[in-house]
């Protein structure tokens, strides 16, 4: 019997990286069966990487029904603010091909490839408190942050 490592082939994938793929422990690359030596290679985003929470979820909802746009929120980061890194979120007409994507109660969080590698874990969250409303993003990167939440460094 052929061990599955044997049967996928793919030029721009090492025996050691197809390996891992075909035990799901390689995390953005994922495989599909097409015949008994072909495999389809496809990039995939992670769920985990990136998560929106319901609180957040409603209000993105809310908000783009509003400006009857999608419910798609993006997420950003920029140089600058007082830790190095700010946020920046806006509504998105679509997600890009390169973007990292989750959804939570149909609406869809994106976060560009490069800022993904800043914010990859994060959670964001829309809190409602005496100070006022505001979305957060619990950033597990994120070394220090100011105290308002917009800006962090690692």
């Amino acid at each position: 019997m052929r061990s599955m490592v044997e049967g996928c082939r793919h030029p721009s994938v090492s025996p050691a990286d197809c390996h891992l793929l075909l035990q799901g422990r390689n995390h953005g690359i994922g495989i599909a069966p097409l015949g008994p030596h072909a495999y389809l290679i496809a990039m995939a985003t992670s769920i985990s990487e990136i998560a929106l929470t319901p609180a957040a979820a409603a209000r993105v909802a809310t908000i783009a029904e509003r400006q009857n746009k999608p419910a798609i929120l993006r997420l950003s980061v920029e140089g600058g603010g007082c830790s190095g890194f700010q946020y920046k979120f806006g509504l998105a007409d679509a997600p890009a091909d390169d973007d990292a994507v989750a959804q939570t109660d149909g609406v869809t969080l994106v976060v560009d490839s490069i800022s993904l590698d800043l914010v990859r874990g994060a959670q964001v969250d829309y809190v409602e408190s005496l100070g006022g409303a505001a979305f957060q993003v619990k950033n597990p990167n994120a070394a220090s942050g100011c105290g308002c939440g917009t800006s962090f460094s690692v």
